[in-house]
Parts: C-alpha cells; sequence; structure tokens
C-alpha cells in the first residue's frame, strides 16, 4: 500500500460524503483510493467547476465534501471555487498534488500554501510516510469540526512511497463554546424587554432552527435569514423571509422597525443589513461560536461567544413570555403582502418579466426542490420568488461574488439531494462561464432544471454604467437552447409564459437529463437588489 492508497483509504474510513476533480497524472492514485475504499466520485470537466459542486454538495448535505487536483494548474483552476468554499466556511477538503521537494525546476511548482492562504483557506500536508495517517486527521477534523476550507498537499514523492503500517490516531474533536452565563442572563433581559425583537439567522444557525423558534416563540420575535440561510424558517408563520437586498419591502419595514436585532449565526454583511440601514435604532446582539466574527462587520450592543444551539437553549430557560412582535395587526400583512408581487406577461412583448418567470416557476415546479442561484442582476428574482422547503433547500455561492458557479453549484446539490429537483438560476453571462458541466449533468442523467435569465449581457454592468458605452458588456442574442440540446439536454427558449407548458411535459416523462430554459427576459432596468448593493461600491 502506498501513501496515496492509505490517504483515500482513510477519508474514506473518516466519512467523507463524496468527492469530486478532475484527474491528472498527479491526483490520479489518490482518486482511485478514494473510489476503490468506496467514495462516489464525479468527474467534473474543469476544476474549478469541480470545487464548486463540491462545496455545494458539502453545504447541502451537511458532509465533508472532497475536490481532488493536479499539482499547480489544477489547483489553480480550482482558486475561484476554493476561495467561495473558503469565505463560505465550507467543510471542504482539497486534495492537491504537489511537486515533489527536489522537482525545483518543474513547470508545476507553485507555492501551494501560499496559494491556499491567500483565499483564506487552510493549508496543510502530508509530510511524510510516517505522518500520513495523522496528518489527513488532522486535515478531516479541522474541515469537519471548524467547518473550514482545506488544501491538503501530497507531494508526488510522498504519495509513491511505501505508507507506515502503524495505526491511525484517534481523532481529537472540536467542539463550540458554551456561552457565559452572564452573557445569557444579560440577552434574555434584553428580550424580556424588547417590544419588537427581530431574530436574523445565518449560516451558523442552519442547525438550530428548533431552538431559535423555541425561544422566538416565547418572545415574540419574528425570524428573517441571511441570503445563505434562506428557508431556514420555511413555513412558519412569522417568518420574514430574507434579511437585506433580497428582503420584500414588507420585511424591511417590519427589520426596521425592530427595537431588538438579534444576529443568531450571522455576519451582519452590508447585504444583510443593506449597509446597516435595516437596523434603524434596534440594539444589536450579535452571537456567534467565533470570536472573531462578534462586531466584525457592525458594531454590535452585545456580543455572544457561543454555538447558536446552546445559547438559544439557555437563554430559553431564562428568557419570560411575551407577545412581542406578533400582534394581529403584522400577522395580517405578513398574509397578504409576504412575498414579492410578479406582473402579467406583457401583450406583445417578445420577451418575459424575470418577475413573471419565476413566479410561474414556483407554481410549475415540485415543492421538495434546491434551488442554486449564480451571482448577476438577475440573482434576486429566483431568490424572491423560488419558495424552498427548508434551509437545505436553498444553495447560494456568493461569497466571492463571482459569477459563473450557479451551474456546478447546482450539480452539486443535486447529488446530495437526490430526493429533491435541483433548479440551477443562472444569468446568461455566468451560465456560458460554467457551460463546460452541462456534459457533467448529462453524462450523469440528473434530472434537474437549469434556468438561464438571458439579458444578452452582463447586466449588472450595463445597469449600473448606465450612461456609459455598453460595447464590452452587450452581446447578440444566443439560442443558448440549441447549445443545450447539442450537449444532450431538453431545451427550450421562453419568451412568455405560454411557453413554459415544456415545464410540465419534462416533469412527466422520466427526468433522465436536465431542462435548459433559455429565458428571454426584459432588461428595462436594474433589479431592485442590484440598486442597493452598488451604493456599497
Amino acid at each position: 500500500m502506498t501513501v496515496a492508497d492509505q490517504v483515500g483509504a482513510l477519508l474514506a474510513e473518516l466519512g467523507v460524503g463524496h468527492a469530486f476533480g478532475v484527474v491528472g497524472s498527479g491526483n490520479f492514485h489518490v482518486t482511485n483510493a478514494l473510489r476503490a475504499a468506496g467514495v462516489p466520485y464525479v468527474a467534473a470537466r474543469h476544476e474549478g467547476g469541480a470545487a464548486t459542486m463540491a462545496d455545494a454538495y458539502a453545504r447541502t448535505s451537511g458532509e465533508v465534501a472532497v475536490v481532488t487536483l493536479h499539482q499547480g494548474c489544477g489547483l489553480t483552476n480550482a482558486l475561484t471555487g476554493i476561495a467561495e468554499a473558503a469565505k463560505s466556511r465550507t467543510p471542504l477538503l482539497v486534495l492537491a498534488a504537489e511537486t515533489a521537494g527536489a522537482a525545483v525546476r518543474s513547470n508545476f511548482r507553485i507555492d501551494q500554501d501560499a496559494v491556499a492562504r491567500s483565499v483564506g483557506a487552510v493549508a496543510e500536508r502530508v509530510h511524510s510516510p510516517a505522518s500520513a495517517a495523522a496528518d489527513v486527521v488532522r486535515a478531516y477534523g479541522t474541515c469537519r469540526d471548524q467547518r473550514r476550507t482545506v488544501v491538503l498537499n501530497l507531494p508526488l514523492d510522498v504519495q509513491a512511497a511505501p505508507a507506515d503500517p502503524a495505526p491511525a490516531p484517534a481523532r481529537t474533536t472540536w467542539r463550540a463554546p458554551r456561552p457565559d452565563r452572564g452573557a445569557v442572563a444579560e440577552l434574555a433581559a434584553l428580550l424580556d424587554g424588547a417590544q419588537r425583537p427581530v431574530f436574523i439567522a445565518g449560516r451558523g444557525a442552519r442547525h438550530a432552527r428548533a431552538e431559535l423558534e423555541t425561544l422566538a416563540d416565547a418572545c415574540g420575535a419574528l425570524l428573517a435569514t441571511s441570503a445563505v440561510a434562506h428557508g431556514l424558517f420555511a413555513g412558519r408563520p412569522w417568518s420574514l423571509g430574507i434579511s437585506g437586498g433580497f428582503s420584500t419591502p414588507l420585511a424591511a419595514e417590519l427589520i426596521t422597525g425592530a427595537d431588538l436585532v438579534v444576529a443568531w449565526g450571522a455576519s451582519l454583511t452590508m447585504w444583510t443589513t443593506r449597509h446597516g440601514a435595516l437596523l434603524g435604532d434596534a440594539t444589536l446582539v450579535q452571537v456567534d461560536d467565533t470570536a472573531d466574527a462578534l462586531g466584525a462587520q457592525r458594531p454590535v450592543d452585545l456580543g455572544v461567544l457561543g454555538d447558536v444551539t446552546a445559547t438559544a437553549r439557555d437563554v430559553a430557560e431564562h428568557v419570560g413570555t411575551s407577545a412581542g412582535y406578533r400582534t394581529d395587526a403584522v400577522a395580517g400583512r405578513l398574509a397578504s403582502d409576504g412575498r414579492h408581487a410578479a406582473p402579467a406577461d406583457v401583450a406583445g412583448s417578445d420577451r418575459i418579466d424575470p418577475r413573471t418567470l419565476s413566479a410561474a416557476l414556483d407554481a410549475l415546479l415540485p415543492a421538495e426542490r434546491t434551488v442554486a442561484v449564480d451571482s448577476g442582476n438577475f440573482m434576486g428574482y429566483p431568490a424572491g420568488h423560488l419558495a424552498v422547503p427548508d434551509a437545505a433547500g436553498f444553495c447560494l455561492t456568493q461569497a466571492f461574488q463571482s459569477i459563473g458557479l450557479g451551474l456546478a453549484t447546482g450539480l452539486g446539490a443535486a447529488l446530495a439531494r437526490p430526493d429533491r429537483l435541483a433548479v440551477a438560476a443562472c444569468g446568461d453571462g455566468g451560465f456560458l462561464m460554467g457551460i463546460a458541466e452541462l456534459e457533467t449533468a448529462v453524462r450523469w442523467g440528473l434530472g434537474m432544471v437549469v434556468v438561464v435569465y438571458d439579458d444578452a449581457g452582463y447586466g449588472a454592468e450595463f445597469h449600473h454604467f448606465a450612461d456609459a458605452d455598453h460595447g464590452t458588456v452587450r452581446f447578440p442574442d444566443t439560442d443558448l437552447a440549441a447549445i443545450a440540446r447539442g450537449y444532450g439536454c431538453e431545451a427550450a427558449v421562453v419568451r412568455s409564459g405560454a411557453d413554459l407548458a415544456i415545464v410540465g411535459e419534462w416533469l412527466a416523462g422520466p427526468r433522465d437529463r436536465p431542462l435548459l430554459l433559455d429565458a428571454k427576459v426584459t432588461s428595462d432596468g436594474p433589479s431592485w437588489w442590484l440598486a442597493e448593493a452598488f451604493r456599497g461600491h
């Protein structure tokens, strides 16, 4: 057994969920070792797509995912996906082959540690056959317990060496801190004194729905999420949906009217708070299991260091009972005005309004779905109009603000939850960036829906620079449906609601290949969220 064989077998034993990658000579053996040990593997068409698939798989499944890469260029090709995962605190393990120490003139040689650290990932290495098992266990533990993206470098000479037969060391687990008793009492007192409390739950609270709902019921808090935790409170009558740029007008009004806002595992970025405008004059509390996160984005009146679940439970034991913000008037408004409105088709138009498109798809597609959204001018429409069943039903790879990740995100989410329909929402620019992975979706027989909000250009740019020369950001109209058919997809051009009839036909069929909808959307102005977002640029 070589060290490469040992690494693959040990990771399977530790419990990695799925592996993705593009195989070259440097990662050939370790990838086959993973497969031989029973870890499912998806061969992507580009390392960037592989990294994003793995990121989405980990977010959606809750398991550590693996991406395997060739040395040097394989790592740099995957770097945008790795940066997105690292900034999102995704438990992603990157197995990166590395040139041997003696190969100082290799074309593949780069400083892979520095590359990993530059995008916020943790740099680790399998140092020797004697340390290999301990190195793997340590890297996996950092992913699993600290929700970090780790680049585990595998030097070629070490990979090829005979494995040390000694047993692997036991994994030491890391647990999030229990909150300080004084901080719990202080937060309970603030909730007891609040008349209009609002909870904003973020990525770090996705595991704590029941505890947060119990506490909110006691103190009368309204429930909101950051964009990446969308769906956490789905189906709850007091849910406001997303806080921030994607908020409904009513949600924005009610959050702004709060006298106490408690952020649970949410970093309170400018996107979630609309540059602070949504917070109004409210007392602001932030609960997080990472000390560096407290007050990092917004000044807070109280920072509570602790696991969200444990903190919510502890506070619930001390807080009184109050109706809080949950009045009959608020209930009535949430029942009638709680969603984004969608206009009807405009007669005679050859393009469909993106709100009309999104609302129609919401009605047509099964409720059990996973919605993956790329970045771009369009992104608020699927986020605002496509309902999701829970937090696992929404996957937003947006921490690095790169376009082009949406299709691969949808693939990773589809593989993580095969029991649900995966819906990848992309702009035409981002879709064409990642189009190579359409072949991967067809090859795997993924019955997913890909919706391209096609405004024939980079919408964020031509709307933001309204009076400038748009020769660099507008393009001739392209028949993306014809291209998709060439890959083996079902596909249609959508210019009106009537063109969506293909959705019902596809849903009734075997669903053994993707359905691509090339939706020719109107582009008569910037989306509501984009105008808000660009205030920060």
